[in-house]
């Protein structure tokens, strides 16, 4: 199947810690290399944004230290040292393109706040159109959870940052081809799998496996990453980064790597709500589960219970009576006032909180079916 990419404008390029690495720290090679291409891209007229690993890397080579940095303290120093040797070298060899690149540094709690993910997404957006390629990383220095969990990984990131900006390709470039249905080095028949229409639990095995060890580890959250980036309308290729001139290839349509189709695109609003981290549940009965599924509104009648301690507007998961999820919402009201209007009517809702309130919790726009993205 060909990849027509002639309608491609705004691209994630996501670069492995394993291609910017070397013996002495930063491998500036392979970074002018990638600066060259997304200069060939910017004057071709893309829009590129970068999700850049390397800085816990690079700062745990600046310490000599030799063995994996696993401890948090520790990983957040090395990433405080070694976030400004790596944007060092961005800016050094974009320099050459006379391009400017900014230094963004998200959590996942930046994503998960409506207020201050808007802000970001205004402030990107502000830089693409002065120019200025934007060139993201996680906050590690002051990350405690996102380390190793939250984000879990860059990959994750870049398909969250992919997601909100409303990207038209994620690109992934690793240290290998793609995505193999065995481990090529253990099995001759292997093959590479150069385009995916659905991620599912087939495809995902390939990547995490009994003995797939080539796989494990970095395959599958690529994987994840991309299903992540489908459901925003956003194509995802994992590609091998030491292909010389990979990233121009891809986009003139070479069929390297494995090309993940996107879905149909979701609403920016549907897509924050269904990546955002949910803070609590609501459980509701048959009659508002059907309800919901018919895109109506949820009536405090409906609500048999509520769990975890949350606000209005945040988002929330929406559960059957045994506990099982089915939809993320985003409701009106929080967790407290809920619990006081669950199992009563509507017109109950001015005696119970006073006037002022709306009558119903959420409506269908503030609701995201989990079966509509599988």
């Amino acid at each position: 199947m060909s990849r027509d990419f002639s309608s491609i404008h705004r691209v994630v390029l996501k670069v492995g810690t394993n291609l910017l690495s070397s013996s002495d720290g930063i491998d500036e090679k392979c970074i002018d290399n990638i600066c060259n291409q997304i200069a060939i891209l910017r004057k071709r007229g893309y829009q590129v944004l970068l999700v850049s690993s390397g800085a816990v890397g690079m700062g745990a080579k600046e310490l000599k230290l030799k063995d994996a940095v696993k401890q948090v303290s520790m990983r957040q120093a090395c990433a405080s040292i070694g976030q400004p040797l790596l944007m060092s070298s961005y800016r050094r060899s974009f320099k050459r393109h006379d391009m400017l690149c900014s230094q963004v540094l998200i959590t996942r709690k930046d994503m998960n706040n409506r207020h201050t993910y808007v802000n970001l997404r205004n402030s990107v957006f502000t830089l693409l159109d002065l120019g200025v390629l934007p060139i993201f990383n996680e906050n590690d220095a002051i990350s405690t959870a996102e380390i190793g969990s939250a984000f879990g990984d860059n990959d994750r990131m870049s398909a969250m940052v992919a997601s909100k900006i409303d990207a038209d390709l994620l690109i992934i470039l690793t240290d290998i081809p793609g995505l193999y249905t065995a481990d090529p080095k253990k099995d001759p028949n292997a093959k590479l799998l150069s385009d995916i229409e659905i991620i599912d639990e087939q495809i995902l095995s390939y990547a995490g496996g009994a003995g797939s060890t080539f796989s494990t580890g970095g395959m599958k959250t690529k994987l994840l990453a991309a299903k992540i980036a489908a459901v925003a309308g956003c194509g995802s290729i994992i590609a091998s980064g030491y292909e010389e001139n990979a990233i121009i290839r891809l986009l003139d349509g070479e069929e390297l790597g494995t090309f993940v189709h996107p879905k149909e695109r979701l609403s920016q609003r549907e897509r924050w709500i269904l990546n955002n981290s949910h803070l609590g549940s609501i459980e509701v009965d048959e009659g508002a589960k059907k309800a919901l599924l018919s895109h109506k509104s949820l009536l405090p009648k409906g609500v048999v219970n509520v769990k975890g301690v949350f606000g209005s507007g945040d988002v929330v998961q929406i559960c059957t009576v045994d506990g099982v999820p089915f939809a993320k919402a985003s409701p009106y009201y929080n967790s407290t006032d809920i619990a006081r209007l669950a199992g009563h009517k509507s017109s109950e809702i001015v005696e119970i909180l006073g006037s002022g309130h709306k009558d119903v919790l959420f409506r269908p726009e503030d609701l995201v079916l989990l079966d509509d993205v599988e």
